[in-house]
């Protein structure tokens, strides 16, 4: 009777570990090929015309050249549309997004008092954007956002970066409970 029960009990045991064994070895192999499947896909240009922005300095300027200019903005609407909304959502409406809202980079400069203070903290979040879409996001050897140097353009970032600014919210108050 008792080698019957130690037959069951490990005839028990061992679909189990099997199962459990299989379940590893899948999960082991996903996330190997996840970083190679997250980088497989390269980002394409988008597809805009920049002859209607004024001219910007060769190389990358510290702070956004083409702020507040309206071509740009237009310009990297549609920039923005074409290679970013799939993952910071259409017209930078990032508020259901998988990747982060965009329109909160630097959204608190507005609160510094000082010029200089305010100017370096505008410099500071350029600095952060154009790092940050040229060199991509990587966490834990796992892709989030692809390097676009060399596929996009100083022209077409800093209006993506303007179209992205002009879509920003105020902030908003906390009303005072009494």
């Amino acid at each position: 009777m008792q080698t019957q029960n130690a037959v069951l009990s490990s005839f028990r045991r061992e679909p189990r570990t099997g199962l459990v064994t299989t379940l590893c070895a899948a999960l082991c192999a996903a996330l190997c090929c996840l970083p190679a499947a997250a980088q497989a896909e390269r980002p394409q240009p988008p597809n805009v015309d920049t002859s209607t922005l004024p001219p910007i300095a060769p190389g990358w300027a510290d702070s956004n050249p083409l702020r507040g200019n309206a071509a740009a903005i237009e310009l990297g609407r549609s920039a923005f549309n074409q290679a970013c909304a799939r993952c910071h959502g259409v017209d930078a409406d990032g508020s259901r997004s998988p990747a982060p809202d965009l329109r909160r980079i630097g959204g608190l400069c507005n609160r510094a008092k000082d010029p200089a203070l305010k100017q370096r903290c505008i410099e500071d979040s350029d600095y952060f954007f154009r790092y940050s879409v040229l060199n991509g996001k990587i966490k834990l050897g796992v892709e989030h956002m692809p390097p676009w140097e060399g596929i996009i353009d100083a022209p077409v970032l800093w209006s993506i970066r303007s179209f992205v600014e002009s879509m920003r919210r105020p902030p908003q108050r906390r009303q005072e409970t009494k």
